[in-house]
């Protein structure tokens, strides 16, 4: 009973200034939240309230180092999910439910095409927005081996470039990123430790993807404000990787496909470019053969008949 609450209640609970003007029933609801609210910091205790789950998968047919890139990815993302390849390319929206039963309200997705080309989806399931991007200078954590390192599950800071805020394609881009790389606060796998950051720059029209720990080469506070006052910072980053380049394709309403909200006007199709790379080697054959027939028809022009006395004096 209320009674009994407040009788096993210390008086010390509460200020006695606090407690003027209220019944003592509202007095014991407050002590109890007080403890409550105590024994929640004391213990670390973190709602888990952003309940943001990742779904991370691939296509088959991906090659080795599509292979490791899609395993750092489930290595920094401690709120992701696994699954096993996706065997069609052509009905992509079956994902959306793959996502549902599994809990997911985010995926990425890596679509391996001809083992050449990898393009990586990121959308909001079901419903989306969905991106498609084209991955090139892909370069995984086993294969880069930088010194950097971080506490595996704890929480990343998400570092986005101003261009993000520019337009509203690019404000749709930050808010898939956020909520798929984002590691939710509270998550039962995070732990309470902020050590590195995700770096998503913007240049020559494309996002570059950089990961790296935050160092700090002094806990001393005398030191830290030394270092302050003669202008000087405390904190490093070190690349930890993997490091990759996203080429915008294009942006849909829904999930893996639907209405295209946004095309990216200076995307080019990696076949058109190895096209253009072959339709050069078959320019520079062409070339080659016709100063061939240049030079047979040069030597015909010139050519010297041969003496009928020639061999008489030898």
């Amino acid at each position: 009973s209320e009674e009994e609450v407040s009788n096993n209640l210390p008086e010390n609970e509460t200020s006695e200034e606090e407690d003027e003007g209220l019944t003592k029933a509202e007095r014991d609801a407050r002590i109890l939240a007080a403890r409550k609210t105590r024994e929640e910091e004391k213990d670390n205790l973190v709602k888990y309230q952003n309940k943001q789950r990742v779904l991370v998968f691939s296509s088959r047919g991906v090659t080795s180092r599509f292979r490791h890139l899609n395993e750092d990815f489930r290595t920094l993302l401690v709120h992701s999910k696994k699954e096993n390849k996706h065997d069609t390319k052509k009905n992509l929206y079956e994902i959306n439910d793959l996502c549902e039963m599994n809990g997911c309200n985010n995926c990425i997705f890596f679509e391996a095409r001809k083992s050449k080309d990898l393009y990586l989806w990121v959308t909001k399931a079901p419903n989306g927005p969905s991106a498609k991007f084209l991955v090139s200078n892909i370069h995984t954590m086993e294969e880069l081996r930088l010194t950097g390192n971080c506490l595996k599950g704890s929480r990343p800071i998400l570092s986005f470039d101003k261009a993000f805020d520019s337009s509203p394609h690019m404000q749709i881009l930050k808010q898939l990123f956020t909520s798929a790389f984002g590691t939710p606060k509270g998550h039962p796998k995070s732990k309470p430790f902020v050590d590195h950051i995700m770096n998503f720059s913007v240049a020559d029209g494309r996002i570059w993807f950089r990961h790296f720990q935050i160092v700090d080469s002094t806990q001393d506070k005398k030191e830290i404000r030394r270092a302050a006052k003669e202008g000087k910072e405390t904190v490093s980053l070190v690349e930890i990787g993997p490091r990759f380049v996203l080429s915008l394709v294009k942006i849909f309403n829904g999930g893996f496909g639907g209405q295209v909200l946004y095309e990216n006007p200076k995307y080019v199709k990696p076949n058109t470019i190895r096209s253009e790379a072959n339709k050069r080697k078959g320019k520079a054959y062409a070339q080659r053969k016709a100063a061939e027939k240049r030079r047979d028809v040069r030597r015909q022009k010139n050519y010297i008949p041969k003496d009928p006395l020639g061999d008489v004096f030898k």
